[in-house]
C-alpha cells in the first residue's frame, strides 16, 4: 500500500510540473471556478452534480470550462449553447470519450452510447435505427405491450380491492424489464433471476456510472485504488457468458420459427451479411448490451417520475383523467392507437421530462478538433457535459421553472426530438437517442393507463404537497425512495 501511494504521489507530482512549466494557451477559455491544483474542479461536485453545475453556470455562464482531474472538460448548460454543440457543430462534438468501464462491458465501446464515432459507428447507428427501432419494428410489439400492461393492471386491481398499498416504483420497473426483455430476448426478465443475470444488468449499469479515477487521471489507472478493474472484468465476463448462451439458444431454435425478437433479428443480419461492413458476434452483443442497458431503467424512471408529479398536483392528475376519459370512456382501457388524440398526456410527458430527465448530464461527448463556442476556445477531446437538467430550469426560458405546470405546453410546439433545445432530455443531432420514439410509447401507454384505470391515494395520510422527490443521481436518476400509494379502480367494466 505505501509502494502504491508512493508511486502516485511521483507520477501524480511530475504531471503537476508539466501542467505548471509546459507552455501556456493564450487562447480564450470558457470562464470557471477557481480550481485546485491536481483535483481541478472535482471538490466542487456533490451527490448531485446535475444541481451542483447548475448553481455554477449561474455565475459563469452557459458555456463553463472545468478541469475535472487532468481532464479539460466544458458544460453546457442553455439551449443556445446546446444548439451550437448539438447542431452547428454536431460532426466536431459527435464522440465519446473513453469510459474504462465501458471497454471492458461494451466489447471495446464497440456499442451505440459510448462508441468512438466513425464510420464502424455510423453503420451501426444506420442498423439499428432501420433495422431494430423503426416504427414498423415498434408496432410489431405492441401486442405485446398490451398484455404486459394488462397484467399490471390487473395486479393493480387486486390490490385495490383488498385496499393494500402498492409500490409502484417496482412495479413499472418490473413491467418495464420484462416488455425491454421479451422485445429482445423473448423471454421475461421476471424470468431470468436464475441466471444471475438481473443482478448482472444492475451491477454493470452501477458500474458505468461509477466515477473512476482512471477516466479523470489517466497515469492513475494502472493501480487500480479503487478496486474497480476486477469487477468490471469479472461482470463481462459474466455477461459475456449469458449472452453467448442466449444466442446458442436462438441459433438452435432458428429453424423451427421466424425471427421473433431482437436476437433472432440481429442473428438474421449477422448471418444474411446484409449490414453491408464487419458485423459479427461481438456487434451483436455490443447491441443487446445497448437494448437492455438503455432500456431497462430509462422508461420506469420518465414514469415514477411522472407519476410523483401526478400524486403531488392532483388536480392535473384529475385533469389527466378526464382527458383520457373522453377519449376513451370508462369502459375499456387505453391502446396505443388512442395516444396521438391525448393532447394534455403529451403536456404532462414533456412538463415531467422537463424537470426529471432521466439522464440529467446525458452521455458525455467529446471534442474531435479545437473549436471555438461564442469566442470561447474548446479544444481537441475535451469532455463535453450537456446540463439537460439545467436547460430544463433555465429562468431566461421558462416562467415559473420549478414549478410543474403541464398547460405551458398546450399550443406549443415544442417538441422531445431534439428540435427545440430548451427541451432536450433524449439529446439531440448525431447522439440522440435512438429510441426516442419507442420510449415515449412506453411512457405514455403506461401512464395513461395508471391514471384512467385508478385514483391513487397516498399511504399514512400523507398530504400532495408532502410527497418526497429526493434522486438518487447515477447513469439513470430515479427517485431516492420508492413511491407507494393505494390503488382505487375508476373503470366500470374492469
Amino acid at each position: 500500500m505505501v509502494m502504491i501511494w508512493l508511486v502516485l504521489s511521483v507520477i501524480v507530482f511530475i504531471y503537476f510540473l508539466q501542467q505548471q512549466l509546459g507552455p501556456r494557451n493564450k487562447k480564450r477559455l470558457p470562464p470557471g471556478p477557481k480550481g485546485l491544483p491536481i483535483l481541478g474542479h472535482l471538490h466542487l461536485l456533490g451527490k448531485n452534480p446535475h444541481r451542483d453545475l447548475y448553481r455554477l453556470a449561474r455565475k459563469h455562464g452557459p458555456i463553463m470550462g472545468l478541469r475535472l482531474g487532468f481532464v479539460p472538460a466544458v458544460v453546457v448548460s442553455s439551449p443556445a449553447a446546446a444548439e451550437l454543440v448539438l447542431k452547428t457543430h454536431d460532426l466536431i462534438f459527435a464522440s465519446r470519450p473513453t469510459n474504462e468501464a465501458a471497454l471492458y462491458i461494451a466489447y471495446d465501446q464497440r456499442d451505440i452510447a459510448f462508441g468512438r464515432y466513425g464510420p464502424f459507428w455510423r453503420d451501426m447507428r444506420k442498423l439499428c435505427t432501420l433495422k431494430l427501432l423503426s416504427n414498423l419494428k415498434i408496432s410489431q410489439f405492441q401486442h405485446m405491450r398490451r398484455a404486459e400492461v394488462g397484467l399490471l393492471v390487473t395486479s393493480l386491481k387486486r390490490a385495490a380491492v383488498s385496499r393494500e398499498a402498492v409500490d409502484l416504483s417496482a412495479r413499472v420497473a418490473e413491467l418495464n424489464g420484462d416488455m425491454n426483455f421479451l422485445m429482445v430476448f423473448g423471454k421475461k426478465y421476471s424470468t431470468m433471476e436464475e441466471k444471475g443475470f438481473k443482478d448482472v444488468i444492475r451491477e454493470s449499469m452501477e458500474i458505468v456510472g461509477k466515477f473512476n479515477l482512471a477516466d479523470y487521471f489517466p497515469y492513475v489507472g494502472v493501480l487500480n485504488l479503487q478496486g474497480l478493474h476486477g469487477k468490471v472484468k469479472r461482470l463481462s465476463k459474466i455477461f459475456d457468458g449469458i449472452l453467448e448462451e442466449i444466442i446458442d439458444d436462438h441459433m438452435k431454435k432458428k429453424q423451427q420459427q421466424e425471427a421473433a425478437d431482437i436476437v433472432d433479428t440481429l442473428m438474421e443480419i449477422m448471418e444474411s451479411g446484409i449490414a453491408g461492413f464487419d458485423f459479427d458476434r461481438r456487434h451483436v452483443k455490443a447491441v443487446l448490451l445497448d437494448m437492455i442497458i438503455a432500456g431497462m431503467d430509462t422508461s420506469s424512471t420518465a414514469l415514477e417520475w411522472a407519476m410523483s408529479e401526478l400524486m403531488k398536483h392532483p388536480t392535473v392528475m384529475k385533469k389527466l383523467q378526464q382527458e383520457v376519459e373522453s377519449v376513451v370512456g370508462l369502459d375499456q382501457m387505453v391502446e396505443e392507437s388512442h395516444l396521438d388524440k391525448l393532447e394534455y398526456l403529451d403536456c404532462v410527458v414533456k412538463e415531467s421530462m422537463r424537470l426529471h430527465p432521466v439522464a440529467p448530464l446525458l452521455i458525455p461527448h467529446e471534442s474531435m478538433e479545437d473549436c471555438e463556442l461564442q469566442g470561447f476556445f474548446i479544444p481537441k477531446r475535451a469532455r463535453v457535459i450537456m446540463n439537460v437538467w439545467a436547460i430544463g430550469r433555465d429562468p431566461d426560458v421558462w416562467a415559473n421553472p420549478d414549478s410543474f405546470a403541464p398547460e405551458r405546453f398546450v399550443g406549443s410546439e415544442i417538441d422531445l426530438r431534439g428540435r427545440h433545445f430548451e427541451l432536450i432530455p433524449f439529446g439531440s443531432g448525431r447522439r440522440g437517442c435512438p429510441g426516442l420514439q419507442l420510449g415515449l410509447t412506453v411512457v405514455k401507454l403506461v401512464l395513461a393507463q395508471l391514471v384512467h384505470c385508478f385514483d391513487w391515494e397516498l399511504t399514512d395520510g400523507m398530504k400532495a404537497g408532502e410527497v418526497d422527490m429526493a434522486e438518487n443521481f447515477g447513469l439513470v436518476t430515479a427517485r431516492a425512495k420508492p413511491l407507494v400509494a393505494v390503488p382505487i379502480c375508476r373503470l366500470r367494466k374492469y
